[in-house]
């Protein structure tokens, strides 16, 4: 294949306009709200499955924490479905790029760690320095701790960017090495198309786990902040 490697991971441009904003819009069409009595079967398992990760996820916040659980479920379906949209040919996936996954764990990071420092500020200091540290460490340790709190939004981001950008680009080789070998050996070809099938079945599950995963630990942040 002579196009480039990193090719599907450009921000697709129609006339000079990028159409980020609209791709980044386009999963809210998936989940609609329904007005009957009684739901169809896709409005129903959506509302299953919401209630079944609220439940999980925000059973270990207070009462200040459960605010937030709005917030969280909508940052869930929309990760979700943005990287499931991504598997799709000749689509865009948005988290690929670090920044817009850094847009959105900064902001949610910082909500947290400001909201402990307003509603328990002893103990959001008392993370920088553990009890029972020797003196001569003091120093060390909060600069340590310091460096940890801030790492905190770009490991959320990166671990996001990587898992998503990992398996486009296996699925990518894959495919392109199945359709080099068709012409050279069918037996070959056939088992590496099988790898590619089992490959991007995994993705599917990659893309909710990791959707899952970014949401679990702003949750986690938050509940060390309520």
């Amino acid at each position: 294949m002579n196009e480039n490697l990193f090719t599907s991971f450009i921000t697709p441009v129609i006339l000079g306009l990028p159409l980020a904003t609209l791709i980044v819009l386009f999963p809210s069409l998936l989940f609609p709200t329904s007005n009957r009595l009684v739901s169809n079967r896709f409005v129903t398992l959506q509302q299953w499955m919401l209630q079944l990760v609220s439940k999980q996820m925000m059973s270990i916040h207070n009462s200040k924490g459960q605010t937030w659980t709005l917030m969280l479920m909508s940052l869930i379906l929309f990760i979700g479905s943005t990287n499931l949209l991504g598997l799709l040919p000749h689509s865009f996936t948005p988290t690929t790029q670090l920044s817009m996954n850094l847009g959105m764990a900064i902001p949610l990071w910082a909500g947290a760690v400001i909201t402990g420092f307003r509603n328990k500020t002893k103990a959001s200091l008392a993370h920088f320095l553990p009890q029972g540290t020797p003196t001569p460490l003091i120093p060390m340790l909060v600069i340590i701790e310091t460096i940890s709190l801030f790492i905190q939004p770009m490991a959320l981001a990166v671990r996001l960017t990587a898992n998503i950008t990992a398996g486009h680009l296996l699925i990518h080789l894959i495919g392109g090495a199945t359709l080099a070998l068709m012409s050279i050996s069918t037996t070959t070809a056939l088992i590496t198309f099988t790898i590619l099938i089992l490959l991007t079945i995994l993705e599917f599950a990659v893309a909710m786990i990791q959707a899952y995963v970014f949401t679990l630990l702003v949750s986690l942040y938050l509940h060390d902040n309520t």
